[in-house]
């Protein structure tokens, strides 16, 4: 009896105390004036935002209100979508890494009505896409938005085009966001740098780049010499270091003590390091025996540059990732992927592309009848196959990704 009267007074307590916060902390959105709902949703994650206009009136007007935009611009960061390519380019599919679920997007109406249809993402930044039109002209999209315009077109590219990377600035109600795209250009070792500003909307003049002193490669490419390597439909090719459409220019590019770094795979498979404030490159040693097949990507996570290299030794496969230190000169091991993992893709001579954001890096995995897409986190060292994405109950196997965060205040 005792025992009952203790529950129905512990009942009644909650009861009453809960009654009491309603009344301190009870409010409905609809009691905030407009600045302080925009700050509130801003906060939502960016899959909510497009929802905004099918809750009512005011939530519609927030929706396209410049000072939400604002508010947007203030959140210091969001999770990254990873943006997919297939070889047919028909619609726009993202991975949600703050939901782990696919998305689709409506793909840019600018690249639909393109005369040259087939445009293909070759950089992102910030919470933009950039895509290559046949023709080497560039359109630049916020996949959330479908906003894009077209760059100015850049002059004639002569020389052999090594990589494309993109760079963002940070946002704030003083300083709009801007980017810059970096192009490669030139024939080993002449070297030369084009880069577009979006804030003077134009491209600067081109600049030469000088091998850094004292940092010579191991030998220099010659037409003879023959190099082993994983192309992505599977097949061991030689010379060229040729990978899918969209990764063909794959390089990565990080601010290090100030100065902007951008980094590409040469086609012997070397990585290339070019300083554009020193206005230098250098070419670090190779990471294995120009005979060893293997397939190997760049990627930038946390700011830093790393190596990803799928092989196999042994009678099975590994998946490493590796980073350069400069004071020892030397690679060392960052993190691998657990053999129960990697060894499945033993003898399916696979090519790998693979994308990062903040501690998170997706690795798409391809051969000629296999696909699989892995997200690791290197913060904790945790590796995860994600799940097929099926469009009309058939499984998509996409290529490769490009990161990018979901912004809705992204200018292009």
């Amino acid at each position: 009896m005792e025992q009952d009267q203790n529950l129905v007074l512990k009942k009644s307590r909650k009861r009453k105390m809960s009654e009491e916060n309603h009344e301190i902390f009870g409010f409905s959105l609809g009691e905030l004036n407009q600045d302080l709902l925009e700050r509130v949703l801003s906060w939502l994650p960016t899959s909510t935002f497009f929802r905004l206009r099918s809750v009512c009136k005011r939530w519609t007007s927030v929706a396209s209100s410049a000072t939400f935009q604002i508010a947007c611009s203030e959140i210091p960061r969001r999770d990254p979508w990873f943006f997919m390519v297939d070889p047919h380019i028909d619609q726009s599919i993202v991975f949600d890494t703050s939901e782990m679920n696919w998305k689709n997007l409506n793909y840019p109406t600018l690249l639909q009505q393109n005369p040259n249809s087939k445009s293909i993402p070759v950089a992102s930044a910030g919470g933009l896409i950039c895509y290559r039109t046949v023709s080497g002209d560039f359109i630049v999209s916020n996949p959330v938005t479908g906003v894009c315009r077209e760059l100015p077109s850049a002059a004639c590219q002569s020389q052999t085009l090594h990589a494309i990377a993109m760079h963002s600035s940070s946002s704030s109600k003083e300083n709009p966001s801007s980017y810059k795209l970096v192009l490669v250009s030139g024939e080993f070792p002449y070297l030369s740098i084009r880069v577009y500003d979006s804030s003077k909307n134009q491209w600067e003049d081109e600049f030469a780049l000088s091998r850094k002193t004292g940092n010579l490669p191991e030998s220099e490419p010659s037409g003879d010499e023959t190099v082993y390597f994983l192309s992505k439909a599977g097949d061991v090719v030689a010379t060229n270091m040729e990978r899918s459409p969209s990764k063909q220019y794959s390089s990565v590019i990080t601010v290090q003590n100030g100065e902007e770094v951008i980094y590409f795979l040469s086609y012997s498979g070397t990585v290339v390091a070019c300083n554009l404030t020193q206005r230098c490159f250098s070419e670090y040693p190779r990471l294995l025996p120009v005979f060893f097949e293997y397939s190997i990507d760049l990627v930038e996570c946390r700011g830093d540059t790393f190596v990803v290299v799928l092989s196999e030794f042994l009678e099975s496969a590994s998946l490493r990732v590796w980073k350069f230190f400069e004071g020892e000169r030397s690679w060392q091991q960052i993190a691998a992927m657990p053999l129960a993992m990697s060894h499945e893709f033993y003898g399916k001579k696979a090519d790998i592309n693979c994308v990062g954001c903040g501690d998170l890096m997706l690795i798409c995995v391809n051969s000629g009848d296999f696909s699989s897409y892995v997200l690791c986190n290197l913060a904790v060292n945790e590796w995860v196959e994600l799940p097929k994405c099926c469009v009309s109950g058939k499984a998509k196997e996409f290529m490769s990704a490009f990161s990018f965060e979901p912004r809705v205040e992204a200018c292009v």
